[in-house]
Formats: structure tokens, C-alpha cells, sequence
């Protein structure tokens, strides 16, 4: 981030300084499109803005601001000036630093709302005072958020990386591949399996690169480089529409600058950049 961030699940006692509001109509997020560099309310309280909120959690402080992520009632209007849209929605039209605190925020709201009652007894969940959590008095479960962890990948074939296009990315547009992590699996096991289901073919040289929180949905992306190692790509019709071999220098159009996809990305075409000017 540009700006620091403090996480935490212990809000200001007797707030009386101005706090970032992250508002939830169902998945979408209350912003201000006209204000990239401020795009979410600044207010005392959620009430200031005319808002009903259902649950509101704290969960930091950003630039010395507090921050607050709060679920609204479904039919909620939004305020003068803002608009309810969709957290992807605002890709390239806001600041950064309020994308990733809204999928933060938003993960906080899903929780929150998923688990007022203990999954393994039934009985009402109890917020702890100091963590994000939630305890049943009853049976004694504690509930954290959930985080799902998924591997993505940059596999390269000397000067040519592997993307590929699934049904669910806006039209024309090319990643890296990815996939969630299975009980039992280590990583570099996820990364085998994943590329080979869905493209056919196999890797080697896996490396870490890197790490993203990512809120589509509750996910840690955690980045890996990996070499080509055999086989012909034949994709998974069901997880994909294409997938191809790409040359350094002649991209399709790929993932934002935000996502760790494009970081992969980025990093590959600088790799083969720098090999071509030293040659």
C-alpha cells in the first residue's frame, strides 16, 4: 500500500475523529467514482450517512484513519454522489489501497454474516473483544474468517508464457492459471496438478514469487514461476476457453496492474526483455 496500514479488531473508545465507511449492499461496495483518490465516505458514524446498517466491524486504521466495513439492509438507496458497484467495477477507476482495503472489508462483511450461529451446535456465536473471531458459549467452537489458499502461475517456454482465457473474464482478456489448494496438498503439488488438468501439460523449476490477498472470493493467491516440462496443451472445456503459448513481446490483453497475475506477468516480460538486450 501507498499508505500504512494498521489492521486490528479493536475499534477507538469513544470515537470523535472522522473514519473511512466500507458499505455493503450485498456485494456491492458504496463509492464515489468522481473521487478515485477518496472514493468511500469519511464520517464520524455509519448514521451520518443516512445509511441502516445491520452489522458494522472495525478492522483498522488506514493513513491514522479508522476504517470500518459495515453489511446494509438490501434495499438500501445509496447517498448523494455515490453509487452501489460491484468491488470489481471499480478496477482502474479508484486508488488502489481502497480496492485492497475494500477486499478486506468485504471478506469481514461475509464473515460476519455466515457465521452468527455456531456450525457444529447451533447456538448464537459470540464476538471476541480482540481479534476477528467469534466463539459459541455453548460447544466452544471459534470461527475466524476464512481464507482459501490458490496457487497461480507463470509457466514459460523459453521466450513464450502460458495464458489462457477462462468464460468467466471479460471479453478477450488472458491470465496465468490458478487454482485453489486441496486438502493435503503442498503447494508445488498444487501447482503440478492445476496445470496439468487444466492445460495438459507438465512444469518443473517451481518457484516462489510472491503473495496477494484476494476477495473473489476469501482467497490468499500465492504466485509461483515454473519452467515448461512436456506435453501439448489440451485445455479443461469446462474451466477454460483457450489457452495458448505467448511471445514476450506480443501480449495479449492481460490481467490489471493490480492483480499478482499481471506482477507475474510484468516480471516474465522484463525477464525476456533484459536476455534480449544482453544478447
Amino acid at each position: 500500500m501507498k499508505k500504512p496500514f494498521v489492521p486490528s479488531a479493536v475499534p477507538p473508545e469513544n470515537q470523535k475523529s472522522p473514519a473511512y465507511w466500507f458499505v455493503f449492499r450485498k456485494q456491492e461496495l458504496l463509492v464515489d467514482m468522481d473521487s478515485p483518490a477518496q472514493p468511500v465516505p469519511l464520517a464520524i458514524n455509519v448514521e451520518e450517512l443516512s445509511i441502516a446498517a445491520v452489522r458494522r466491524q472495525f478492522f483498522g486504521f488506514y493513513d491514522g484513519y479508522p476504517c470500518f466495513s459495515v453489511e446494509a439492509e438490501p434495499e438500501v438507496n445509496p447517498i448523494e454522489n455515490y453509487t452501489f458497484e460491484p468491488l470489481r467495477s471499480t478496477f482502474f477507476k479508484v486508488d488502489d489501497d481502497f480496492i485492497m482495503l475494500g477486499g478486506r472489508a468485504i471478506q469481514i462483511v461475509n464473515w460476519d454474516r455466515d457465521h452468527q450461529f455456531c456450525g457444529r451446535c447451533g447456538n448464537r456465536m459470540q464476538n471476541s473483544a480482540r481479534e476477528h473471531a467469534k466463539n459459541c458459549p455453548h460447544c466452544g467452537l471459534i470461527s475466524y474468517p476464512r481464507i482459501s489458499p490458490a496457487v497461480i502461475v507463470a509457466v514459460w517456454k523459453g521466450r513464450e508464457i502460458l495464458l489462457a482465457r477462462s468464460a468467466r473474464f471479460p471479453l478477450k482478456m488472458y491470465s496465468v492459471l490458478a487454482g485453489f489448494v486441496e486438502a493435503g496438498e503442498t503447494l508445488e503439488e498444487t501447482v503440478e496438478r492445476e496445470i496439468y488438468e487444466e492445460v495438459g501439460i507438465h512444469v518443473q523449476n517451481i518457484e516462489y514469487f510472491g503473495s496477494q490477498p484476494w476477495p473473489f472470493p476469501n482467497s490468499l493467491m500465492i504466485g509461483f514461476t515454473a519452467e515448461y516440462a512436456g506435453g501439448e496443451i489440451s485445455i479443461e472445456e469446462e474451466e477454460l476457453t483457450d489457452a495458448g503459448w505467448y511471445a514476450y513481446d506480443n501480449l495479449p490483453v492481460v490481467s490489471p496492474k493490480i492483480s499478482i497475475a499481471r506482477q507475474l506477468i510484468d516480471h516474465f516480460v522484463d525477464k525476456m526483455t533484459r536476455q534480449q538486450d544482453n544478447s
